[in-house]
């Protein structure tokens, strides 16, 4: 492993006597919500702990400071806290700095690490309970990144949220957390266990009885799958025989997922629209050592992984459909390497857990899809699939949710004008609303509201809301 540079040794110094100072930082990031409208974000440490109330946190105006702090320039403040991204040109030169992070925070817990092809993201926070040892820690992976030629690249950075708004919260908090399997986070949020899947949050409206135009697909393990069903009391309906409504209507395909393969070198993985896999690891070093193997392994098989580190374990995910021969049975180049990094998990002394990995996507009815997908593709920055009878639209980092469009009947006039229920909040760095804000006018979007410096409200051509939300630089 190459040796550190002065600035990451300086670092790693001011790291040391601040945790000295001021206790052990806990590693734990499911939090107590947001004091902005949103309640219950992604991220977050874990609620009542002794020591979270004896750290001087950092309040509204120094999140300002952090953005202007020398050697975090890197950083922004979205939701989930203090994120950046650093390019790099593999898997394997990415691994490196997770290795690096891993060694930086093994005293305190790893930050939320994403590793692409690529490059790699980094997630401290969230954003209401940042602490001066999380400024340290900041400092310190962007002086290792510099030190290992990765740059950081701000404008990738985001996050998608949904937002519902319901007469109803308690009835329909209790229906979400059953199908998605998600954690309460603050007052009335929910939030993925794993932080990889968007985080949900309720909002008090008055009863709106129309279909929405947006629904959720999650897919689960059956037996998961079977547990909500029952839970929720209802038979799935719908055209695939798969569909779940809220007391509101908001429907949820809630899909079972399979066995990547028979044979028993695959076992660890299961299909949930993507090839997935979860270990648990008990230290910030063993998810680093399987993250590099898992690296070295996809780079020498010419096939992307995404690899999601956190403190209590690393999943592993091809991405949607990535393992598949385009008839829904997987590649043999993919079972190949899908065995390989079992084998180098169990190396390690590492056992999957089946029951943690899940896919949640948003679907879109539109009578124009052409239109509607082209605003989203815009204003969320995302590609489309190349395959022709596909509508997705997803993250090039995959880092965020697929979205898909289905035609609706232009004749269904009352649906067509009715405000869904649903919508998205999307997170920026407060240097990039403009730009997101302008593609999506381009794009055929309209601005609606825009009281606050932190968050406007736009709809696409045919009247699904999205939020563009920043924290704003003072």
């Amino acid at each position: 492993m190459p040796s550190r540079s002065s600035g990451v040794t300086e670092s790693w110094s001011r790291f040391r006597m601040i945790i000295v100072r001021n206790g052990v930082y806990g590693g734990g990031r499911e939090g107590d919500g947001d004091v902005r409208r949103t309640e219950g974000c992604r991220g977050g440490r874990a609620a009542g702990n002794p020591a979270g109330a004896e750290r001087d946190l950092m309040d509204r105006a120094t999140v300002t400071e952090l953005q202007q702090a020398d050697g975090v320039r890197d950083w922004r403040v979205l939701d989930a806290g203090a994120s950046a991204w650093f390019d790099a040109p593999s898997m394997t030169a990415g691994a490196a700095l997770v290795r690096r992070i891993a060694e930086l925070t093994a005293a305190t817990g790893l930050p939320d690490v994403d590793l692409r092809p690529g490059g790699v993201r980094v997630r401290i926070g969230p954003a209401g309970d940042l602490t001066r040892v999380d400024v340290e820690i900041a400092r310190s992976i962007s002086a290792a990144a510099q030190d290992l030629g990765m740059a950081a690249d701000p404008a990738v950075l985001q996050t998608v949220h949904l937002v519902i708004d319901t007469a109803d919260r308690p009835s329909l908090v209790s229906f979400w957390q059953t199908v998605l399997g998600y954690e309460p986070v603050g007052a009335d949020g929910l939030g993925d266990p794993s932080r990889r899947d968007p985080g949900l949050s309720f909002h008090r409206s008055r009863p709106r009885p129309l279909r929405d135009r947006i629904h959720v697909d999650v897919v689960r393990a059956p037996d998961a799958v079977e547990a909500a069903r029952a839970a929720v009391g209802q038979e799935p309906f719908g055209a695939y025989g798969v569909a779940l409504a809220d007391a509101d209507g908001n429907e949820v395909d809630v899909v079972p997922g399979d066995r990547l393969s028979k044979g028993p070198e695959t076992a660890d993985w299961q299909v949930l629209f993507g090839a997935m896999t979860y270990y648990p690891v008990d230290s910030p070093v063993r998810a680093g050592e399987l993250a590099s193997a898992v690296a070295g392994l996809a780079d020498d098989a010419g096939l992307p992984l995404i690899v999601d580190l956190r403190p209590d374990g690393v999943t592993i995910d091809s991405g949607k459909d990535q393992w598949e021969d385009g008839e829904g049975s997987a590649t043999s180049r993919f079972v190949d390497l899908a065995g390989r990094v079992q084998t180098a998990a169990r190396d390690l002394g590492l056992s999957a857990d089946l029951t943690r990995p899940r896919f949640v996507q948003l679907g879109i009815d539109a009578v124009d899809v052409p239109a509607v997908r082209a605003f989203w593709a815009s204003v969320l920055g995302y590609q489309h699939d190349p395959r022709a009878f596909l509508t997705d639209i997803y993250d090039p980092r995959r880092l965020n949710p697929v979205l898909f469009f289905q035609p609706m009947d232009a004749s269904d006039t009352d649906r067509r004008q009715h405000r869904n229920r649903i919508h998205v909040e999307l997170f920026v760095p407060f240097d990039q609303a403009q730009a997101r804000t302008d593609a999506a006018v381009a794009a055929g979007g309209r601005i609606v509201t825009e009281n606050a410096p932190d968050r406007r409200t736009l709809v696409d051509p045919e009247g699904n809301e999205v939020d563009i939300v920043t924290f704003h630089q003072a």
